[in-house]
Protein backbone atom coordinates (compact mmCIF):
# COMPACT_ATOMS: atom_id res chain seq x y z
CA UNK A 1 0.00 0.00 0.00
CA UNK A 2 1.35 3.48 -0.81
CA UNK A 3 1.57 5.72 1.44
CA UNK A 4 -1.08 7.96 -0.44
CA UNK A 5 -3.51 4.96 -0.25
CA UNK A 6 -2.31 5.00 3.76
CA UNK A 7 -3.50 8.85 3.93
CA UNK A 8 -7.02 8.19 2.47
CA UNK A 9 -8.02 5.28 4.55
CA UNK A 10 -6.40 7.60 7.51
CA UNK A 11 -9.00 10.02 6.16
CA UNK A 12 -12.15 7.49 5.04
CA UNK A 13 -11.51 6.05 9.15
CA UNK A 14 -11.48 9.09 10.83
CA UNK A 15 -14.45 10.88 8.29
CA UNK A 16 -16.23 7.90 9.79
CA UNK A 17 -15.33 8.58 12.98
CA UNK A 18 -16.57 11.71 13.07
CA UNK A 19 -20.03 10.88 11.53
CA UNK A 20 -20.83 8.55 14.34
CA UNK A 21 -19.71 10.81 16.80
CA UNK A 22 -22.33 13.69 15.13
CA UNK A 23 -25.23 10.76 15.62
CA UNK A 24 -24.40 9.74 18.61
CA UNK A 25 -23.94 13.96 19.26
CA UNK A 26 -27.66 13.96 17.81
CA UNK A 27 -28.88 11.08 20.19
CA UNK A 28 -27.16 12.70 23.19
CA UNK A 29 -28.68 16.12 22.44
CA UNK A 30 -32.55 14.52 21.84
CA UNK A 31 -32.35 12.75 25.19
CA UNK A 32 -31.38 15.54 26.98
CA UNK A 33 -34.50 17.45 24.85
CA UNK A 34 -36.89 14.26 26.04
CA UNK A 35 -34.98 14.66 30.17
CA UNK A 36 -35.60 18.19 29.87
CA UNK A 37 -39.70 17.61 29.48
CA UNK A 38 -39.70 14.64 31.78
CA UNK A 39 -38.31 16.62 34.05
CA UNK A 40 -40.85 19.58 34.07
CA UNK A 41 -43.78 17.38 34.11
CA UNK A 42 -42.40 15.57 36.86
CA UNK A 43 -41.66 18.77 39.00
CA UNK A 44 -45.28 20.06 37.91
CA UNK A 45 -46.92 16.65 38.49
CA UNK A 46 -44.94 17.07 42.10
CA UNK A 47 -46.40 20.60 42.68
CA UNK A 48 -49.82 19.22 42.06
CA UNK A 49 -49.54 16.08 44.42
CA UNK A 50 -48.26 18.84 47.22
CA UNK A 51 -51.45 21.09 46.60
CA UNK A 52 -53.58 18.45 46.22
CA UNK A 53 -52.22 16.92 49.80
CA UNK A 54 -52.88 20.15 51.27
CA UNK A 55 -56.03 20.88 49.99
CA UNK A 56 -57.22 17.35 51.12
CA UNK A 57 -55.90 18.29 54.81
CA UNK A 58 -57.38 21.20 54.76
CA UNK A 59 -60.94 20.06 53.83
CA UNK A 60 -60.52 17.19 56.37
CA UNK A 61 -59.52 19.81 58.99
CA UNK A 62 -62.76 21.81 58.53
CA UNK A 63 -64.66 19.13 58.15
CA UNK A 64 -63.53 17.89 61.73
CA UNK A 65 -64.51 21.36 63.01
CA UNK A 66 -67.73 21.05 61.68
CA UNK A 67 -68.08 17.79 63.62
CA UNK A 68 -67.05 19.48 66.75
CA UNK A 69 -69.40 21.89 66.40
CA UNK A 70 -72.57 19.76 65.77
CA UNK A 71 -71.22 17.52 68.91
CA UNK A 72 -71.41 20.78 70.96
CA UNK A 73 -73.81 22.48 69.20
CA UNK A 74 -75.87 19.34 70.01
CA UNK A 75 -74.82 18.45 73.60
CA UNK A 76 -76.02 22.39 74.10
CA UNK A 77 -79.38 22.24 72.30
CA UNK A 78 -80.20 19.08 74.21
CA UNK A 79 -79.24 20.70 77.68
CA UNK A 80 -81.62 23.19 76.29
CA UNK A 81 -84.12 21.22 75.86
CA UNK A 82 -84.34 20.27 78.98
CA UNK A 83 -84.57 23.28 80.48
CA UNK A 84 -87.21 24.15 78.19
CA UNK A 85 -89.14 21.55 79.21
CA UNK A 86 -88.79 22.39 82.94
CA UNK A 87 -89.75 25.95 82.31
CA UNK A 88 -93.19 27.13 83.62
CA UNK A 89 -93.02 30.96 81.84
CA UNK A 90 -94.67 30.50 78.86
CA UNK A 91 -93.04 33.37 76.91
CA UNK A 92 -89.62 31.93 78.60
CA UNK A 93 -90.44 28.63 77.01
CA UNK A 94 -91.16 30.03 73.86
CA UNK A 95 -87.94 31.87 73.25
CA UNK A 96 -85.91 28.60 74.84
CA UNK A 97 -87.96 26.47 72.16
CA UNK A 98 -86.71 29.04 69.54
CA UNK A 99 -83.28 28.54 70.07
CA UNK A 100 -83.82 24.80 70.07
CA UNK A 101 -85.18 24.78 66.86
CA UNK A 102 -82.57 27.37 65.08
CA UNK A 103 -79.72 24.83 66.69
CA UNK A 104 -80.84 22.36 65.24
CA UNK A 105 -81.01 23.68 62.17
CA UNK A 106 -77.69 25.00 62.23
CA UNK A 107 -76.78 21.42 62.95
CA UNK A 108 -78.37 20.47 60.09
CA UNK A 109 -76.86 22.68 57.79
CA UNK A 110 -73.37 22.08 59.66
CA UNK A 111 -74.30 18.52 58.35
CA UNK A 112 -75.37 18.89 54.78
CA UNK A 113 -74.92 22.57 52.92
CA UNK A 114 -75.49 21.79 49.60
CA UNK A 115 -75.44 25.97 48.78
CA UNK A 116 -71.75 26.81 50.26
CA UNK A 117 -70.65 23.41 49.61
CA UNK A 118 -69.27 23.47 53.45
CA UNK A 119 -71.67 21.35 55.16
CA UNK A 120 -69.88 17.79 56.68
CA UNK A 121 -70.79 15.85 53.90
CA UNK A 122 -69.64 18.07 50.56
CA UNK A 123 -66.39 18.44 52.21
CA UNK A 124 -65.60 14.69 52.47
CA UNK A 125 -66.82 14.64 48.69
CA UNK A 126 -64.41 17.19 48.36
CA UNK A 127 -62.05 15.98 50.63
CA UNK A 128 -61.61 12.89 48.96
CA UNK A 129 -61.76 14.74 45.13
CA UNK A 130 -58.56 16.03 46.07
CA UNK A 131 -56.86 12.87 47.34
CA UNK A 132 -57.98 10.89 44.00
CA UNK A 133 -56.28 14.35 42.14
CA UNK A 134 -53.39 13.96 44.15
CA UNK A 135 -52.89 10.01 43.90
CA UNK A 136 -52.97 10.85 40.33
CA UNK A 137 -50.53 13.29 40.32
CA UNK A 138 -48.40 11.29 42.06
CA UNK A 139 -48.75 8.67 40.00
CA UNK A 140 -47.88 10.44 36.95
CA UNK A 141 -44.98 11.59 39.14
CA UNK A 142 -43.08 8.43 39.43
CA UNK A 143 -43.51 7.95 35.57
CA UNK A 144 -41.86 10.53 34.56
CA UNK A 145 -38.85 10.75 36.91
CA UNK A 146 -38.55 6.45 36.18
CA UNK A 147 -38.69 8.37 32.43
CA UNK A 148 -35.77 10.84 33.34
CA UNK A 149 -33.47 7.87 35.11
CA UNK A 150 -33.92 6.11 32.08
CA UNK A 151 -33.29 9.29 29.75
CA UNK A 152 -30.45 9.84 31.64
CA UNK A 153 -28.64 6.33 31.53
CA UNK A 154 -29.35 6.70 27.96
CA UNK A 155 -27.72 9.75 28.41
CA UNK A 156 -24.96 8.10 29.77
CA UNK A 157 -24.31 5.28 27.74
CA UNK A 158 -24.21 7.52 24.48
CA UNK A 159 -21.37 9.24 26.29
CA UNK A 160 -19.48 6.46 26.90
CA UNK A 161 -20.26 5.25 23.31
CA UNK A 162 -18.07 8.25 22.22
CA UNK A 163 -15.03 7.09 24.30
CA UNK A 164 -15.12 3.19 23.49
CA UNK A 165 -16.59 3.07 20.19
CA UNK A 166 -18.91 -0.06 21.25
CA UNK A 167 -21.82 0.47 18.94
CA UNK A 168 -23.95 -1.41 21.03
CA UNK A 169 -24.08 1.09 23.70
CA UNK A 170 -25.14 3.34 21.06
CA UNK A 171 -27.94 1.05 20.11
CA UNK A 172 -28.68 0.32 24.01
CA UNK A 173 -28.85 4.19 24.28
CA UNK A 174 -31.46 4.62 21.45
CA UNK A 175 -33.49 2.07 23.09
CA UNK A 176 -33.15 3.72 26.41
CA UNK A 177 -34.52 6.63 25.03
CA UNK A 178 -37.73 4.88 23.18
CA UNK A 179 -38.35 3.22 26.81
CA UNK A 180 -38.23 6.69 28.68
CA UNK A 181 -40.69 8.22 25.95
CA UNK A 182 -42.92 4.81 26.25
CA UNK A 183 -42.98 6.05 30.58
CA UNK A 184 -43.48 9.49 29.94
CA UNK A 185 -46.58 8.61 27.83
CA UNK A 186 -47.84 6.42 30.71
CA UNK A 187 -47.22 9.59 32.58
CA UNK A 188 -49.33 11.53 30.75
CA UNK A 189 -52.08 9.53 29.45
CA UNK A 190 -52.67 6.05 31.67
CA UNK A 191 -50.96 6.88 35.13
CA UNK A 192 -52.60 4.13 36.66
CA UNK A 193 -51.75 1.57 33.86
CA UNK A 194 -48.46 0.81 34.98
CA UNK A 195 -47.86 0.35 39.17
CA UNK A 196 -43.81 0.55 39.84
CA UNK A 197 -44.36 0.98 43.58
Amino acid sequence: MSAHEHLEHAEHVESASHGGNKKIALLISVLALFLAFSETLGKSAQTSAITYNVTANDLWAFFQAKTIRMTVLNTASEQLQIETDRAADPDLKAKLAKTVDDWKKLIARYDDDPSSREGRKQLSERAKEAEHKRELALARYHHYEFASAIFQIGIVLASAEVITNIAALGWLSGLLGVLGLVFTGIGVWAPHAVHLF
